[in-house]
């Protein structure tokens, strides 16, 4: 499984534990939701930026969009 996949994975669990739709992810990030959707399935790499962006909207630390599901610490 690669980066992409991973975060893919990653972002749609935290999107949906904190119940909020692409959208709403979206804005808080200022991204569009497209993009979001797009990363969401591993159609495009996010830069460090972006996941930046991201992990602040969803209040948890960037590191933990990129761990494998499973591994914790």
């Amino acid at each position: 499984m690669d980066l992409k996949e991973v975060m893919a994975i990653n972002l749609r669990r935290a999107r949906h534990d904190r119940q909020l739709t692409q959208e709403e992810l979206a804005d808080r990030a200022g991204l569009s939701a497209r993009y979001v959707g797009a990363i969401e399935r591993a159609a495009v790499s996010a830069s460090v930026t972006v996941l930046g962006h991201i992990a602040e909207a969803l209040d948890m630390d960037p590191g933990d969009l990129l761990k494998k599901p499973g591994k914790t610490g």
